[in-house]
């Protein structure tokens, strides 16, 4: 669909972003961010973006300057980074592309101030999430992070631990731009283990038809390993909170002793097996084609 992207102005739109927040985040006021950081935020070398229906904010995408922590040794200058801290969109324009339209303008406003990193942060267990953030934008994960923001109230996230990936996207590498503007078949399960790839979480469907991580993940090896995530966290969160805490606990404890053992996040993907759509993590070791490629 059609919107327009460009920089919130007037003190009514960013007003505008705090009412979006209530919608796309509801329950609890505590985590809207208010309009005057968006304003202090945007004029002073950051970014508030906004997706525009006709006169109507439909999305808007938050971030500001940073320095990246993986470089501490180097001047804070050499190490600056753009720090994506929020990205909604309306649930009507969801799967419109509105999320992936305001990426590409973050991507064009931190070029043109020079920087080449952009990170911010995911829930693992969100398949929308990861679809957009490591498939369609090119980004990749080595980190994981427990309890990042607390104990959270609004209606996406309470209850749980709010552990999070911190992903990295090398906004000018090569790997970025072939996601970006080039093409490729779809992946698929198959074309993972029969190169030699392992699913390290083999799941199980219970008798109330909701997916079950193993009590155990399978031993690491080889170059590629596959995670499945539920493909509705969501839903399973709704119907079954203890079975929600279960999935928490296990890829907290998967994901941290695969970036320990030198694998990174590189892909995600989904496919319909078993007469259900599944969502898999693909895992690289120590993959070469990394961030710093650029051309």
């Amino acid at each position: 669909m059609s919107v327009t992207i460009r920089p919130l102005e007037t003190i009514d739109e960013f007003h505008a972003a705090e009412t979006l927040q209530r919608v796309v985040w509801p329950g609890s006021e505590t985590e809207v961010t208010p309009a005057h950081v968006l304003t202090t935020v945007a004029h002073n070398g950051g970014l508030a973006l906004g997706a525009f229906d006709g006169a109507r904010l439909v999305g808007f995408v938050f971030g500001f300057l940073g320095t990246d922590q993986a470089s501490s040794n180097r001047p804070a200058m050499a190490r600056l980074k753009h720090c994506s801290h929020q990205l909604g969109v309306l649930p009507e324009y969801r799967d419109r592309r509105v999320g992936y339209q305001l990426k590409l303008a973050q991507r064009d406003f931190v070029m043109s101030q020079g920087i080449r990193l952009v990170t911010w942060t995911h829930d693992p267990l969100e398949s929308r999430n990861a679809r957009l953030n490591i498939a369609k934008l090119g980004a990749v994960c080595r980190t994981y992070l427990r309890e990042v923001y607390g104990q959270m109230a609004d209606g996406l996230n309470a209850g749980l631990p709010s552990d999070r990936f911190q992903v990295d996207w090398w906004v000018t590498s090569a790997r970025v731009k072939e996601r970006l503007f080039g093409r490729r078949a779809p992946l698929v399960v198959a074309s993972f283990t029969e190169a030699g790839a392992t699913i390290l979480n083999p799941t199980a469907v219970g008798a109330d038809a909701l997916l079950r991580p193993p009590e155990r993940a399978a031993s690491f090896a080889g170059m590629i390993a596959l995670v499945e995530i539920p493909e509705d966290f969501q839903a399973i969160k709704t119907r079954d909170m203890a079975l929600a805490r279960a999935w928490r606990q296990h890829t907290r404890e998967l994901f941290e002793a695969a970036f320990k053992a030198g694998y990174l996040i590189t892909d995600f993907f989904h496919e319909v097996r078993g007469g259900r759509m599944r969502s898999f993590y693909a895992l690289s070791h120590g993959d070469p084609r990394l961030e710093h490629s650029d051309n």
